[in-house]
């Protein structure tokens, strides 16, 4: 922030292993808890911030300056009434961190600073403190739960520990039901549809649906099997969405049933763990996660590299698809975990980053095509 700023807001860090990072607050006076996770995107904070995969977790933005582009207005639309800046009604993070934030942003579409629109969402900030050592630590030790205060006088460095400690963990807490929609909600015409499974879904794999001439019907986490064939739907997809694959069980409950009926589906971030929950596999989490926009991955059926944007905490254990008739689809060329799995049906198909970007690049769109090609194959319009 501009440095004649009145430091009026205090802020601290505190980490579970007793880590404070001490530096200055924006947004609202608050206290929060969170898992905390690193983006290593260079754009795109306003997707980032009200991604629903977010949910639960402190967001720390390893590019040093973030607000210099604003916030635009949310009744910004396309032409299927879907905000263009935003991939939910939201903010999603329970609470951000930056290095410097800038108040006095420049473009076209900008209406509010960052800091305004963080106090239009009642979320908190601190900025001012060295990212990269925060970024470091996680990369050495693993997420960690956190709390992060902002105020004229934060409270003591025990008593936030103690606060953090009364806390539940990450893991132990269902955010899909938190950010699912509660009924169903419709998108485009026509009798070409698909069913959306919403475990915290992305606007633009809506919009990305919607492109390809498909109508998209929008239900809850916990919608059964039945309910959703009632829809006579061509296909399903299981979306992205936050925490544990594990605590969904009605929703790996649906997708086990509607594979058996040989429904087409297309899994994203967390719908892949869910598909490969839902097939006998197993999953585990990952000691810090893949988040940013230059994520290398390999189609292991041509061998070519794409460059990816992630925003995932848990993978799939290679060793459980035995069995499955799931077989690894994409790799992570730097890690080599499991980054999408096909079944040997044919039907069935998922990727664990994210093929409609927003933020980063456009090199999977293509996973859309391969699901509408799999709709035509094996269903009639």
């Amino acid at each position: 922030m501009d440095e004649e700023r009145n430091h009026e807001l205090k802020a601290k860090l505190v980490l579970n292993d007793g880590t404070v990072f001490k530096g200055y607050g924006f947004g609202v006076p608050n206290k929060t808890v969170g898992e905390v996770v690193f983006n290593t995107g260079m754009v795109g904070y306003t997707e980032s911030l009200s991604d629903p995969s977010y949910r639960g977790q402190i967001l720390c933005f390893t590019y040093p300056l973030i607000g210099n582009y604003g916030v635009p207005e949310f009744k910004l639309k396309d032409k299927y009434n879907l905000p263009i800046a935003f991939e939910s009604e939201s903010i999603q993070v329970s609470g951000v961190i930056v290095n410097e934030v800038c108040e006095k942003p420049s473009h076209w579409a900008s209406k509010i600073t960052l800091d305004e629109w963080l106090k239009q969402n009642r979320v908190s900030g601190i900025y001012g403190i060295d990212t990269r050592e925060l970024t470091k630590k996680i990369r050495v030790h693993g997420v960690m739960m956190s709390i992060l205060e902002v105020s004229k006088k934060p409270s003591s460095d025990d008593s936030l520990i103690k606060n953090l400690e009364d806390n539940l963990n990450y893991g132990d807490i269902n955010f899909v039901e938190e950010v699912s929609v509660k009924q169903p909600v419709k998108y485009g015409e026509g009798d070409n549809k698909v069913v959306l499974i919403d475990c915290g879904v992305k606007l633009n794999i809506i919009r990305e649906l919607l492109r390809r001439g498909l109508k998209v019907i929008r239900v809850p986490y916990d919608t059964s099997s039945k309910d959703i064939l009632d829809y006579q739907p061509r296909g399903v997809l299981v979306s992205n969405g936050p925490g544990d694959p594990k605590l969904c069980t009605k929703t790996v409950k649906t997708v086990s049933e509607l594979f058996d009926e040989g429904i087409p589906m297309l899994g994203i971030c967390l719908g892949t763990q869910i598909i490969g929950l839902a097939l006998g596999g197993d999953t585990y989490k990952l000691k810090y996660g893949h988040r940013g926009q230059n994520k290398p991955c390999i189609d292991l059926g041509t061998l070519r590299s794409y460059v990816t944007s992630q925003n995932h905490g848990y993978a799939i254990n290679p060793k459980s698809l035995k069995g499955t008739g799931l077989k690894p689809w994409f790799v992570n060329a730097d890690d080599k975990t499991i980054e999408g799995l096909k079944h040997m049906n044919g039907r069935c198909l998922s990727v664990q980053f994210h093929p409609e970007a927003s933020p980063g690049p456009h090199d999977t769109e293509y996973v859309f095509d391969e699901f509408l090609n799999i709709l035509e194959r094996y269903t009639s319009g």
